[in-house]
């Protein structure tokens, strides 16, 4: 991981001088979906960089310790080794970002990851997931247990009240809560776009986020009706973009819920290479939550090593 993001005081003015310009907003998003997708071994590299930044996802009532087994052996593996090969690319450690949890499954992770001789991280989603309405006490106590047990990163959710009702500063401290309580862990915090109403409110509550000490913001829990959108994430960069030239800290982005495709996640690369760089074109600064979308980018390389494409039950996450 690059440098953390220490945060700062929070600064109200700021907060309250932002104004968002929706039509522009929108008119770059469809500049952004508009564009003209790689072909073949370019194609490949873009799929191959979009599952080094993959936050392998389960997050299901009914999770197991052997679905989380399972999962951990595919983040390990994502590719298949021979096709790899076939593109001279078997040697080059090729794994997803992260394997990402309830946090009771956090130390079934940490296990079989362990067991494997693997330095993946786990990432355990946290704070009264996915709709943080329980008491802060819970919810930090949420936040140490899954450390504990061996996450080095957390992805927290806001208390969209707080965002929604205009209390930056209560807002504040309690993302400020987190952070402490994750101590050497990475901080992701869900802002749960689909549940903010407006540009405006995403970009405020991505710079009291970021004010707060965030090592990324991420879009959406999955569980909303509304999750990662490309309108939502331009607001969202740019608002990680004003944050780096005003402190010199770069906060990392993760899209989530929604992302299934090869060709979408090309668009989402794009994205960030176009509006933040290419430094943001790694793990360390954007992940890509989804847990569906591998088995999709399976099937593109599996076509451009094979000429055809498989039926989907040929792959073991389908």
């Amino acid at each position: 991981m690059s440098a953390r993001n220490p945060g700062l005081d929070l600064d109200l003015e700021w907060v309250s001088k932002v104004r968002v310009n929706t039509q522009a907003v929108l008119k770059r998003a469809q500049q952004v979906q508009g564009r003209k997708v790689a072909k073949k071994q370019w194609q490949a590299a873009w799929l191959l960089k979009a599952v080094t930044c993959i936050d392998l996802t389960t997050l299901a009532g009914d999770d197991t310790p052997s679905n989380v087994h399972r999962l951990c052996m595919k983040a390990i593996q994502p590719i298949r080794r021979d096709h790899l090969k076939s593109i001279d690319m078997h040697d080059k450690g090729i794994t997803t970002a992260a394997v990402c949890v309830y946090p009771s499954r956090v130390a079934d992770a940490a296990k079989a990851l362990k067991a494997a001789n693997s330095d993946l991280p786990v990432a355990s989603v946290a704070t009264g997931f996915p709709a943080g309405q329980t008491h802060l006490e819970t919810r930090l106590d949420e936040v140490r247990l899954a450390v504990a047990d061996g996450a080095s990163e957390i992805d927290i959710v806001i208390n969209r009240t707080l965002a929604l009702t205009g209390q930056w500063e209560a807002l504040y401290d309690e993302i400020r809560q987190f952070r402490q309580a994750c101590g050497e862990a990475h901080m992701k915090t869900i802002l749960a776009v689909g549940e903010l109403a407006n540009f405006t409110n995403v970009y405020k509550a991505s710079l009291v986020a970021m004010m707060a000490g965030s090592d990324f913001i991420k879009t959406s829990t999955g569980k909303e009706s509304v999750n990662a959108t490309y309108p939502v994430a331009i607001v969202m960069v740019r608002a990680i973009r004003d944050y780096f030239l005003q402190t010199g800290h770069k906060v990392g982005f993760k899209p989530a819920g929604g992302i299934r495709t090869a060709a979408e996640s090309v668009v989402w690369l794009t994205l960030m290479k176009e509006e933040l760089g290419d430094e943001w074109l790694s793990p360390h600064l954007f992940r890509l939550g989804a847990s569906s979308l591998l088995a999709d980018i399976e099937r593109q390389i599996y076509h451009h090593v094979t000429g055809r494409y498989p039926a989907y039950q040929e792959f073991p996450m389908a």
